[in-house]
């Protein structure tokens, strides 16, 4: 069980950690809020976080039905998305979705990473 653990560990990521265009991310955040964007394609903004920062979630089609506030997300080979600049925390097919059990921790609001605007710039050598 212990092994089990610490193998899920490996891998995991906090909020604050997170970079444009990371994928294959595991981490457990908490909903704080959900928006339903579109109802025909079924797509909603989630603002999840952990006790390191907030960050924008967006929830497609049956993945809409697993959030809840205040519920548990572990979220399994999850991405970075970029939209006009700013992060977007996003799971595709690839990836998984779970509601895990209620956190013990305190999700900490004032960190938004999805605030934070990024700029793409192409060097050539």
């Amino acid at each position: 069980m212990a092994e089990q653990k610490q193998k899920q560990q490996v891998g995991s990521k906090k909020v604050n950690e997170l970079r444009p265009l990371d994928n294959g991310i595991n981490i457990t955040v908490k909903v704080i809020s959900k928006k339903t964007i579109a109802q025909r394609n079924r797509l909603a903004e989630c603002l999840v976080g952990d006790d390191t920062g907030i960050i924008i979630f967006t929830a497609r089609n049956d993945q809409v039905d697993l959030i809840r506030e205040d519920s548990t997300l572990v979220l399994t080979k999850a991405k970075v998305d970029m939209f006009k600049g700013s992060m977007r925390l996003a799971v595709d097919r690839f990836g998984r979705i779970e509601v895990g059990a209620p956190a013990s921790f305190s999700v900490e609001k004032d960190i938004n990473m999805s605030l934070i605007e990024f700029e793409r710039v192409d060097v050539v050598v």
